[in-house]
């Protein structure tokens, strides 16, 4: 199983963004994949997760702004990031089955 994260980039604050995982070499319905974020000298910190029957949790500071979502068709969950704020700066991760993506960067000017 690998993990592709793309859709990172700058926007200002207001702006909006939408992040995609894409799942491979996993032939199942994809439930327990979580997003993650990391400011560098920071811990990484939880931000959103779809579990089974696609219950949806969010961080407190998310709350309201982003939206985890996943097509039936599709091997590829996503966060759609509204309204950002510079403290939204981070890489973003995505995690499932106890793998890590790359990471994608996102940057949210002020």
């Amino acid at each position: 199983v690998q993990l592709q994260a793309s859709g990172g980039g700058s926007v200002q604050a207001g702006g909006s963004l939408r992040l995609s995982c894409e799942v491979r070499g996993f032939h199942s319905s994809i439930n327990g994949l979580d997003w993650y974020r990391q400011v560098p000298g920071n811990q990484r910190e939880f931000v959103a997760a779809m579990s089974g029957g696609r219950r949806m949790t969010y961080a407190d500071s998310v709350k309201g702004r982003f939206t985890i979502s996943r097509a039936n068709s599709e091997n590829t969950v996503y966060l759609q990031m509204n309204n950002l704020r510079p403290e939204d700066t981070a890489v973003y991760y995505c995690t499932f089955l106890g793998m890590w993506g790359q990471g994608t960067q996102v940057t949210v000017s002020s």
